[in-house]
């Protein structure tokens, strides 16, 4: 694959360089396990899924380093009791051999899960990820109470794919979601694909509440629009949102079917101006995670 030149939207919004939160790096027998789930998607989801950048660790990232990506996540999550620690495990050299990675974590309600998410935090790690509808799991599982209070209490964003999309879980909707921040008001939450497709329901809880924001994920883009196009009249509520830091870019890297440039370009289109287009592509990522412009 031909190396890419870097994204357009650095240079003319004057930024350092395209902060990432929902990008994944997992071990090879993962990733080879997810890539051969879409491979089936037609009949997991009903549409093709083809993987955009099936590339081996190092060449994938070179491709995000081309971009300008300076700050990226290895979103990790489990679907099953006694993976989510192998994963941390792994995730902990990951980010040490790769300065410009956020060293990402993940839970799943289990026996122990409290020591390993405190093995997590103390080993440094920046940000957690849980997936509702693969893990098939409540957010308000008894287990998890003393987790949320842990990581509410030590102010570490969890990216949450909690949204019905592309297909509805027993857990997905903004229902569990809702439910649990009102628990735990100060956890801070990062809504994976921007909720979809229920968009409104989950901009009302970033409105609602100051720790609980959204990322562009796969949103915007032609593939999502077949699938559950963004409203109109939630614009204006989005330019809201993301003006004031409340919206983060997320490519999904590399379990994509086109190209990162178009995830970019989805979100420019959206013609909502140069401000929300600093803060959705560096400020509110940096801002949250304390970046720095070289970093």
């Amino acid at each position: 694959m031909t190396q890419p030149g870097e994204l357009e939207v650095i240079a003319r919004l004057g930024i350092p360089g395209v902060a990432d939160v929902h990008s994944h790096f997992m071990p090879r027998v993962v990733m080879d396990k997810v890539w051969t789930y879409f491979d089936d998607a037609s009949t997991n989801y009903g549409i093709d899924w083809p993987i955009e950048y099936r590339e081996d660790e190092q060449a994938r990232l070179a491709i995000l380093r081309g971009l300008g990506v300076r700050s990226f996540t290895s979103m990790i999550y489990a679907h099953k009791p006694g993976m989510a620690a192998w994963l941390n495990q792994w995730a902990v050299q990951f980010a040490a051999e790769h300065s410009d990675c956020l060293h990402t974590s993940t839970f799943y309600p289990e026996d122990g899960v409290v020591d390993y998410v405190a093995e997590a935090i103390e080993a440094g790690t920046r940000v957690f990820k849980i997936h509702l509808q693969v893990g098939a799991f409540d957010p308000r599982h008894e287990l998890l109470k003393p987790v949320w209070a842990l990581i509410a209490q030590e102010q570490i964003p969890v990216v949450i794919h909690c949204g019905s999309g592309p297909v509805p879980g027993s857990f997905t909707g903004p229902g569990p979601t809702a439910e649990l921040i009102a628990a735990h008001p100060d956890l801070s939450l990062v809504i994976a694909h921007m909720g979809a497709p229920e968009y409104g329901d989950f901009l009302e809880l970033a409105d609602r509440y100051e720790n609980v924001r959204l990322d562009t994920t796969m949103a915007f883009t032609d593939f999502m629009n077949r699938l559950a196009s963004f409203p109109e009249e939630l614009m204006p509520k989005l330019q809201t949102a993301g003006e004031r830091g409340d919206v983060l870019f997320g490519s999904d890297f590399p379990n994509i079917p086109y190209s990162y440039e178009h995830a970019a370009a989805a979100v420019t289109q959206l013609g909502l101006g140069d401000e929300f287009e600093r803060q959705v592509f560096w400020g509110a990522a940096a801002a949250l995670f304390g970046l720095e412009p070289r970093g």
